[in-house]
C-alpha cells in the first residue's frame, strides 16, 4: 500500500532534522508513495526546506512548549503543513485537511487535534505571526548564515537570498561531440519544451520549466546531460588538449568529468576519482550513457593512492568538498544542517587536499581549484594560503568576463533565474 504522501514527506523532513542529508533520506520515501505522488513529494520536501528556518521560528511561536526528538516527524508535518499554507497553491483547507490526516498514516494520533489547531491558528494569525520574526527568519535563512552573506556580499545579499529561497532553473549540456546547440534547441522546441540558450557556456541550454529527464529529446541517446551552466565552466576552464593525462580528483556524480572527456575526446586518459566508492557507481551510470570512458578509482584526495605517481597528470580538477552555500537552492537541507563552525574546517580539509594532490601535477601543467561556496574563506583565502607555503605555484588569470573577479580566481553567485554559485581558481605549477 503507497505511502501517504505528507507523512512521507513529514517522515523525511524529521529525518533531516535528525541529522541525516535530503539525499539520504528522501530516496527510500519516493519508492513507498504512488508514482502520481513523486513530484508533490519533492515539492513539499524542498519547498519546506527551502522556508526551514522560517516554518521553525513560525512553530516556536506557535507551540506551546517543544517536541520531543522522537517526535520530529510531527515537527516535519507541521513544517509541511505551515508551508503549505504559506507558499503553495493548495487551498488552505484542503492543505490543513490533508496535513491532518497524515497523523493517522504516521501513527500518531494524538497529535491530530494539535496540528489541527496550530495550522488554524496561523491561519487566523498569520500577519501577527510573520511580524514576530527576526530579520535572518524571514528571509528563511539560518542566523549565521544570514549575517555571512550579507557582511561577504552586501551589495548582492538581498538576490543571493532571494535565489536561494526559489526552485532553480533547469539547465542542460548539449554534448558537443554528437550535436550542436541550435540543432538541440530545434528538437527541444518541436517536442514542445520551451528552451533557449544559456548565458555563459556554450554548451548550455536552459528551460523555461523544469522537465522529467526521460521527455527530453536526446538525453537517452547522450547528446544532452543535466548540469547547471555554472558547473559547465569548468571543463571550459581547464582547457584540456590532446594527449594530456587528466585527473578529476572529486568526481561523483561524474558531470564535470563526462564534459571535459565530451570537449576533447583525444585524452591520453582520465582517471576520475572519488573517496566514496558507492558515488562512482553514478560517475560509471553517467559515463556509460554518453558512451565515454574513463579509469574509476576510489582514493582520498588529501592522501592520493599509490599507484597515482608523482609528476604524472597534466591537468587537475579538484571539485573541493565545501559548505554548498552556493547551491542552497539545490540542497535545502544545508539550512538546516549547516553550522558556522564548520566553514574553518572545511577549509583545513581543502587546503590538505590542494597539497595532497599538487604532486601529482606535472611541471608546467594546470589545477582548476574549485567550489560551490560563496564563502572567501573556502575560495581565495584557501588559495591565498596554498601559495604562500609553495614555491612552484602561481595563479592564472582566467580571461574570462563572467562572476565577480576576487582575490585568487572569480565567483559566480547564485542569481534567481541564472547559474549557482561556484568559485574557480586556475594554477600553474612552476618549472
Amino acid at each position: 500500500m503507497a505511502l501517504d504522501v505528507r507523512a512521507a514527506a513529514a517522515a523525511v523532513i524529521g529525518d533531516v532534522l535528525g541529522g541525516l542529508s535530503l539525499n539520504q533520506a528522501l530516496p527510500a520515501r519516493l519508492d513507498r508513495v504512488g508514482e502520481r505522488d513523486r513530484s508533490l513529494l519533492q515539492q513539499l520536501c524542498y519547498g519546506t526546506l527551502r522556508h526551514g528556518p522560517k516554518l521553525q521560528a513560525l512553530l516556536a511561536q506557535l507551540l506551546e512548549k517543544p517536541l520531543r526528538d522522537k517526535d520530529r516527524d510531527i515537527q516535519g508535518l507541521l513544517m509541511c503543513g505551515l508551508y503549505q499554507l504559506d507558499s503553495t497553491r493548495v487551498p488552505d483547507h484542503a492543505a490543513v485537511d490533508a496535513t491532518v490526516g497524515a497523523t493517522r498514516a504516521l501513527k500518531k494520533h494524538w497529535a491530530r487535534g494539535m496540528t489541527n489547531a496550530i495550522l488554524r491558528r496561523y491561519l487566523r494569525e498569520r500577519e501577527q505571526l510573520l511580524q514576530g520574526l527576526d530579520a535572518a527568519a524571514a528571509a528563511s535563512h539560518p542566523a549565521w548564515l544570514y549575517r555571512k552573506i550579507i557582511a561577504q556580499w552586501p551589495s548582492q545579499s538581498a538576490a543571493i537570498l532571494e535565489a536561494n529561497n526559489l526552485q532553480p532553473p533547469m539547465t542542460l549540456r548539449v554534448n558537443s561531440a554528437r550535436a550542436s546547440l541550435a540543432s538541440c534547441l530545434a528538437r527541444l522546441r518541436e517536442s514542445g519544451i520551451d528552451a533557449s540558450a544559456g548565458a555563459l557556456s556554450p554548451c548550455a541550454v536552459q528551460l523555461s520549466r523544469p522537465v522529467d529527464v526521460w521527455e527530453i529529446p536526446g538525453f537517452t541517446g547522450g547528446q544532452l546531460s543535466v548540469q547547471d551552466e555554472a558547473a559547465q565552466m569548468a571543463a571550459t576552464l581547464l582547457a584540456a588538449r590532446a594527449g594530456d593525462r587528466v585527473l578529476d580528483a572529486c568526481a561523483a556524480p561524474g558531470g564535470k568529468t563526462c564534459h571535459i572527456l565530451e570537449l576533447q575526446p583525444g585524452l591520453a586518459e582520465l582517471v576520475a576519482m572519488d573517496i566514496d566508492a558507492a558515488r562512482l557507481r553514478r560517475v560509471s551510470e553517467n559515463l556509460s550513457r554518453l558512451e565515454l570512458t574513463a579509469t574509476l578509482l576510489a582514493g582520498d584526495a588529501a592522501a592520493p593512492p599509490a599507484q597515482l605517481t608523482a609528476a604524472s597528470f597534466d591537468r587537475i580538477l579538484v571539485d573541493a568538498p565545501c559548505s554548498a552555500s552556493g547551491v542552497i537552492r539545490r540542497h535545502p537541507d544545508v539550512k538546516l544542517l549547516r553550522r558556522d563552525s564548520d566553514i574553518a574546517q572545511l577549509a583545513a580539509l581543502q587546503l590538505r587536499i590542494l597539497n595532497g594532490l599538487w604532486p601529482l601535477l606535472k611541471p608546467g601543467g594546470t589545477l582548476l581549484y574549485a567550489t560551490c561556496s560563496i564563502f572567501d574563506e573556502e575560495n581565495s583565502q584557501v588559495v591565498q594560503h596554498f601559495l604562500t607555503d609553495r614555491d612552484d605555484a602561481d595563479l592564472q588569470s582566467a580571461d574570462v568576463n563572467w562572476g565577480e573577479p576576487v582575490t585568487s580566481g572569480r565567483q559566480l553567485l547564485p542569481t534567481a533565474n541564472g547559474p549557482d554559485g561556484l568559485f574557480y581558481a586556475l594554477l600553474r605549477k612552476v618549472g
